[in-house]
């Protein structure tokens, strides 16, 4: 039998914690983890933040980020433990013997170097060629990855290219030094759909035909299927379940097996419009100020009270300015914008107090969306005190009438955001819209930094929460699973433009125009071969044409 190419067993690894007003104290993040990965073959980690997924992927290079430690077990490379040979070993190990590709191309290359230099570095640094061999190397691999130019494209700078681009070149610098083993850790998770299909197949492609084995790390089970052999299921540092990836999708064991794999699963009915709309956009042209090129062209929509509107795209395609003009941040060069029956003043310092009141907003990242030093309590209490006059014991009851909605509970009223989950702090800037009593809130791309069971769970929250209140959403995203989830309308927009739009029905109903096709086939399905069938379906359409 072949001794395989990795081998971790009884892997503990553990972390220092800060506790706020106590000493520092040692806990263990991962307890007791044993896999083994062949050569050319694919382990899929999959689980939620925390779960220890990129802990444990770093470990294969004798590497603890931020303070974490492995204490205890043996990772085995190529036949020798790489936790008894030293920093030398490691060394000599890191860029060469295994590499590693980073969720965030563009915050791992340096801005100042061309992309050839930073993708030859390592083979040519650790020896394992000469300049001129990496240099034709990484040309074979631009090919191979499908970029463009591929004589070409290493005389750029990594600000010149696509994020797509820049992933792929990434994973050209991974694979430069002819790895044994490349950790491949949320490769694709900061990509659009249809970007995130053209990589992941490259990448497919890439670790089929150089023969390397690979970890792969996401919490996307579709996404993590189309690549994997294997999958190790994980929560909280242990293993759930551990199996081939057609027994972990079609016939999982565990029960937050059986939760991942039917996750977005949520079952929403169309809303039909009733009334007046609470939004219309009429005919908006808009630019940024020094550009001269619009990015907003003659954008036309409406939304209902008590439904959602869910505007799609890929990055570029104008969802975030819409959301800017419709909020005054950005006043648009042309057309208007009608809120509850009036025209709203295109610049937000003019808008009356109502206006702001009753138009709130859910961003992205909630991290940076809240005060650090304030709590809980201060964070929803303050639309409380500036739009309504709410003080004292009036006050902290609304609160917690509002901890309760969002199904958090009074215990958190005097906790602080680093207290809190990503889904916790999300569910706070859910309470803090609510508490200004609005007709509608734009959620701009609001589950996309969080785990698919957490998202879930925020976007049944949302939909519990419209049928209460009322309140009209305008939901921007690029995931279309999401979109299908709970939109009762969709805008499609491309470059600028509505390319699409109507009810869900009619809108995910076919006949469809390209960009539409093109996004609704780029959705990764819980299916064994998606990925094979999609390309092969590319290429005939391709062909045909």
């Amino acid at each position: 039998m072949t001794e395989p190419l990795v081998k971790v067993r009884n892997l503990k690894i553990g972390a220092t914690v800060y506790p706020p007003g106590e000493k520092p104290k040692k806990i263990e993040i991962v307890h007791g983890v044993s896999f083994d990965l062949e050569k050319g073959k694919v382990l899929g980690l999959i689980g939620e933040s925390g779960a220890g997924k990129s802990t444990i992927g770093l470990s294969t290079l004798g590497y603890g980020r931020g303070g974490v430690e492995i204490t205890g077990g043996e990772v085995w490379v190529n036949g020798r433990d790489i936790l008894k040979g030293g920093i030398r070993g490691l060394r000599k190990l890191r860029g060469a013997e295994v590499t590693y590709v980073a969720q965030s191309a563009a915050a791992s290359f340096n801005p100042a170097k061309k992309l050839m230099e930073q993708v030859t570095e390592g083979a040519i640094s650790h020896g394992r060629m000469s300049k001129s061999e990496a240099e034709k190397r990484a040309v074979m691999l631009f090919e191979k990855l499908g970029l463009p130019d591929p004589e070409k494209i290493g005389r750029r700078y990594p600000h010149q290219v696509s994020g797509g681009q820049l992933q792929r070149c990434m994973t050209a610098l991974a694979l430069c030094p002819k790895p044994d083993l490349v950790i491949f850790d949320e490769p694709t998770t900061a990509l659009d759909v249809t970007t995130q299909i053209d990589v992941l197949a490259a990448i497919k492609e890439a670790i089929r035909d150089t023969g390397v084995a690979a970890l792969y790390i996401t919490h996307d089970l579709a996404v993590v299927a189309q690549v994997s052999d294997h999958i190790m299921v994980l929560r909280n540092g242990d293993t759930v379940e551990y199996g081939e990836t057609d027994q972990i999708i079609n016939a999982p064991r565990e029960e937050y097996t059986k939760a991942l794999v039917s996750v977005r699963s949520i079952d929403h009915e169309e809303v039909q419009p009733k009334g007046d709309p609470v939004l219309r956009v009429n005919h908006v042209t808009a630019r940024y100020k020094g550009t001269n090129f619009d990015v907003l062209k003659d954008v036309t929509a409406e939304l209902y009270g008590g439904q959602t509107l869910a505007v799609v795209g890929e990055s570029g395609s104008g969802k975030s300015t819409l959301a800017r003009v419709i909020t005054g941040l950005l006043p648009p060069t042309g057309g208007t914008i009608e809120f509850a029956g009036r025209t709203l003043s295109p610049d937000l310092k003019h808008r009356p107090k109502d206006d702001l009141r009753e138009l709130q907003m859910i961003y992205q990242m909630a991290d940076v969306a809240m005060n650090p030093r304030q709590t809980v309590g201060t964070i929803i209490g303050r639309p409380l005190e500036f739009y309504f006059g709410m003080k004292g014991e009036a006050k902290r009851k609304r609160i917690k009438e509002l901890l309760e909605e969002i199904e958090m509970g009074t215990g958190f009223i005097d906790r602080y955001p680093a207290e809190l989950s990503g889904g916790q702090k999300q569910r706070v800037c859910i309470a803090r819209a609510l508490a200004a009593k609005p007709r509608l809130i734009i959620c701009d791309e609001v589950t996309s930094a969080l785990d698919p069971l957490v998202a879930d769970g925020i976007l049944k929250l949302l939909l519990n929460l419209q049928k209460i209140e009322d309140v009209a959403y305008l939901f921007i995203t690029h995931d279309l699973a999401t979109v299908r989830a709970i939109a009762d309308s969709i805008a499609v927009m491309y470059r600028g433009k509505v390319v699409r739009y109507g009810s869900k029905s009619d809108v995910l109903s076919p006949p469809f125009d390209d960009y539409t096709d093109l996004l609704l086939s780029s959705v990764p399905e819980m299916k064994l071969g998606w990925l094979e069938e999609v390309i092969d379906s590319r290429r005939m359409e391709s062909a045909g044409n």
